[in-house]
């Protein structure tokens, strides 16, 4: 059966009415679409359209008149001609696996796209699309308050994609940019549960510090900490440790803490949008439950897992009540959150920067080391260390335009 294929690339101005006033003009001649896109970039409009024309007598005609529906929108137009196998080829390329690298920091330059792009092109990976995520900052916005993120969207074979995620794992570090390499399916876009660690986490502190800076024991206490959070100790041994240093110390402490408790920045925005978007929301925290309730209260946390401290005398005693959280048990606690609330582990998203977090951050679909130590960050598969929580969003695939 005689047929024709013909790719149309209309660029130009863009303007209201463009896709209806082609499109039209294609109708009238009876074109079968067989595949369109359209990017709009700084006002340029790129549109393509990929036809099938059935009788090919009339494909003059129809040209001429796409030609003259151009003009008159000031559009330019090109028709390239295909082949059927050249077509076959690209249906077949569409079982190819997907991908998505998301560039994250305060700025993004040259070098770091550069750089990004290359390992992609050293593996035939084909760029699809390249979204900006992030709002276009002001020139004369400080740093600081600002986001830039670029999304990336691949296709092709990856034989090796563990030693793609490590080598842009070195550029990160080196670069000082964050970079997610993700597949691209359907749990990436169908996240249901967040699990975050608290201190340092949630939070910018460490509340056992707080609390030993109150009883005169902060820097004793500080060194076990970093020590368990390098994981250079246990964390079950590091806290049992600390808690007895807090011995005789007045529970009345635990207010003054809360009123002076550094919420990380992001935080706000991120659970109040993952809230609106219907997610449950987890603290599992080797911390107290004291700040726990706190946040639970203020972000409306769903799930709230810490450790109690005794109280006796209005005073702490130097243990603590229960089982202690370490890195085992909020593995744990992560996969039975997903089950009571019939969520695959892959919708999951763990967040937390210290070695006591690696186990759930290994259980969860998405794992996040946030603005963690060395180990940590060398052992998650995906890291923030640029900005606030609220960069999690753009690993998601949130765009600023869309959470106005």
């Amino acid at each position: 059966m005689d047929r024709e294929l013909i790719l149309i690339n209309i660029i130009g101005i863009d303007k209201p009415g463009v896709t209806s006033a082609v499109t039209s003009v294609l109708g009238e001649y009876g074109a079968v679409v067989q595949d369109i896109g359209q990017s709009n970039l700084h006002h340029q409009l790129n549109l393509s359209i990929l036809i099938r024309i059935d009788d090919p007598a009339k494909s003059g005609d129809m040209i001429k008149q796409v030609l003259f529906c151009c003009s008159r929108l000031d559009m330019m137009v090109r028709f390239t001609p295909l082949s059927e196998d050249v077509y076959t080829a690209w249906v077949g390329r569409q079982e190819q696996d997907r991908y998505v690298v998301t560039l994250l920091a305060r700025e993004i330059n040259a070098r770091h796209l550069a750089r990004v792009t290359a390992l992609l092109a050293e593996r035939k990976l084909n760029i699809d699309n390249i979204l900006r995520l992030s709002k276009r900052p002001g020139l004369d916005l400080p740093i600081e308050q600002q986001h830039s993120c670029i999304e990336f969207s691949l296709r092709g074979n990856l034989p090796d994609r563990e030693a793609l995620q490590r080598e842009l794992i070195e550029v990160s570090s080196e670069e000082g940019i964050d970079i997610s390499f993700q597949k691209d399916d359907m749990f990436r876009r169908n996240r249901r549960l967040i699990c975050v660690d608290m201190d340092s986490t949630f939070i910018q502190t460490e509340v056992i510090d707080e609390l030993a800076i109150r009883a005169g024991v902060g820097d004793e206490v500080k060194s076990i900490t970093l020590s368990a959070m390098r994981g250079e100790i246990d964390f079950k041994e590091s806290f049992i440790r600390r808690v007895a240093l807090l011995k005789g110390l007045d529970v009345s402490v635990q207010q003054d803490i809360i009123d002076q408790l550094p919420i990380t920045e992001g935080a706000d925005r991120l659970f109040t949008i993952l809230k609106k978007c219907g997610f449950k929301i987890a603290i599992l925290s080797g911390g107290f439950t004291f700040v726990g309730r706190y946040l639970q209260q203020r972000f409306g946390v769903d799930y709230l897992y810490a450790n109690d401290l005794e109280v006796q005398d209005g005073k702490f005693t130097g243990k603590h009540i229960g089982d202690i959280i370490d890195a085992n048990r909020k593995a744990e606690l992560l996969e039975l959150i997903a089950q009571v609330e019939h969520i695959d582990l892959a919708q999951v998203i763990a967040v937390g920067d210290g070695a006591n977090d690696l186990n759930m951050l290994g259980k969860a679909g998405l794992g996040i080391a946030f603005h963690a130590k060395p180990k940590v960050k060398a052992s998650a598969s995906q890291a923030i260390s640029t900005v606030g929580l609220d960069g999690i969003l753009y690993f998601l695939g949130f765009k600023d335009s869309f959470l106005r």
